[in-house]
């Protein structure tokens, strides 16, 4: 009867290892988010979001690899029954060449159909837009996270600043008593 052998780990194999700082850096580790739109939680009152796919060419996936993008003046529309994302900027991949893509182009974004209706449904009643929160990689894949969402006015978004102070004091109270500051 012949032995088994059962392989040994030296600790300086070639085996998979993690880069850091790199925005395809490891599968399926969690998102790693390539660009957000925090002026978008600040304008809007989000309603309801959906994540969904991109399509995209070569050189775009590339210039989102190394973590460039703006969703600025990003939105979706839904356009025959396809939703699209619009606005959005991925400068040019600095080694592409004539097979380049442009910078603003219109994308194509994949949802399932009964969502597609559910949100066409919802943004024809009217009050209601689609914007882009966040663009980020999960799996090798990017993908957006996209709100339905309503627009603020002036005097909604100067009680969310007033709510949000009220409540950093009153955190940083609870604080100092914990630690036993009386100020």
């Amino acid at each position: 009867m012949a032995k088994k052998s059962i392989p040994v780990e030296s600790g300086n194999s070639k085996g998979k290892s993690k880069k850091k700082g790199s925005a395809g850096a490891a599968k399926g580790a969690g998102p790693l988010v390539v660009a957000s739109n925090r002026k978008a939680r600040h304008d809007y009152s989000i309603v309801d979001t959906y994540e969904c796919g991109v399509v995209l060419v070569g050189t775009e996936v590339k210039a989102l690899r190394e973590g460039k993008a703006s969703l600025v003046d990003a939105y979706a529309t839904i356009d025959d029954g396809e939703v699209w994302l619009r606005g959005l900027h991925i400068p040019e991949y600095s080694m592409g060449n004539w097979t380049n893509h442009s910078p603003r182009r219109t994308r194509k974004l994949l949802l399932h159909r009964g969502e597609i209706d559910s949100l066409m449904g919802k943004v024809r009643d009217g009050n209601s837009t689609l914007v882009p929160l966040q663009l980020y990689f999960v799996s090798g894949r990017l993908k957006v996270e996209l709100a339905l969402a309503r627009g603020k006015q002036e005097y909604d978004k100067r009680q969310d600043i007033k709510r949000r102070t009220e409540e950093r004091e009153v955190t940083r109270e609870l604080g100092r008593r914990i630690k036993g500051i009386n100020a």
